[in-house]
């Protein structure tokens, strides 16, 4: 990590933004770095000041309620709304109110749906953490915390960083050289990321504990990427990478194939 990337992150590391894997490295760099030390304790003085009773100075009463007295009364869309249909529906005559009550619930009601229907599923919501989690690995040049080929290297690295042992498989002759790995975290926990390789594109293998995916491999395409996600053996599989469908798929074989053998 260089002096720019440390900078980039010193803002959401002292407002614990950072994920761990981005933590620990920033962490790393400025254990050795008296420029970011001293920034960082800047940073630190700056903020602790901010946050000083001090220089908070609470406006008057007076001045608070002659401010709301000013301002004009501004009502939202959906109100405005709401009041022309209840005119439309119930101003003219007694007998259109009903009515127009109905057509409130029935526009309350599909509102409701277009709301719901808008909201991410968990898998969504999961594809794209992984897909952002994944570029923020190539933007600040963290793809591994271990660099090794060797995986009786890059497993027991992992050994007391997490709560569970992943498993690390050499792919090496099929194509897809194992090159290192890293802690992450994604879905609400610690994860471990087996780094691969297939030519010149980088596939992060993302594994941890359960059984959510389904024991069957799905392969989607989002924001340019491929993914590949399924269970085997009480764990959850991510694969992500820029390579073609047929590579990533081609990956997924071997790797099943050889964590079944």
């Amino acid at each position: 990590m260089d002096h720019e990337q440390a900078f980039e992150l010193l803002p959401g590391y002292l407002d614990q933004e950072l994920s761990v894997s981005e933590a620990l490295e920033f962490e790393r760099h400025l254990a050795s770095c008296e420029d970011c030390q001293q920034a960082y304790a800047m940073h630190r003085e700056v903020s602790s000041q901010l946050k000083q009773a001090g220089l908070r100075v609470e406006a008057p009463k007076e001045l608070v309620a002659k401010i709301k007295a000013a301002l004009p009364g501004r009502r939202s869309p959906w109100e405005r709304f709401t009041e022309g249909l209840q005119n439309w529906f119930g101003g003219g005559s007694r007998t259109w109110a009903p009515v127009g009550a109905m057509a409130m619930s029935v526009i309350a009601l599909s509102w409701s749906v277009v709301l719901y229907l808008g909201v991410p599923t968990s898998e969504q919501r999961l594809t794209q953490e992984v897909v952002d989690d994944h570029i923020r690995s190539l933007q600040f040049n963290h793809i591994s915390d271990v660099i090794s080929t060797d995986k009786h290297t890059v497993k027991p690295w992992f050994n007391g960083k997490l709560d569970f042992a992943p498993p690390v498989i050499d792919l090496a002759q099929q194509g897809y050289p194992l090159v290192g790995g890293r802690l992450d975290y994604l879905n609400g926990r610690p994860v471990a990321v087996m780094v691969y390789r297939y030519k010149l594109h980088p596939l992060n293998l993302y594994v941890w504990p359960g059984n959510d995916a389904g024991a069957v491999p799905r392969i989607q395409a989002h924001q340019g990427y491929h993914l590949a996600h399924w269970s085997a053996a009480g764990m959850n599989y991510w694969a992500i990478t820029d390579a073609g469908d047929n590579e990533l798929n081609n990956f997924v074989v071997e790797l099943r194939a050889h964590s079944a053998s």
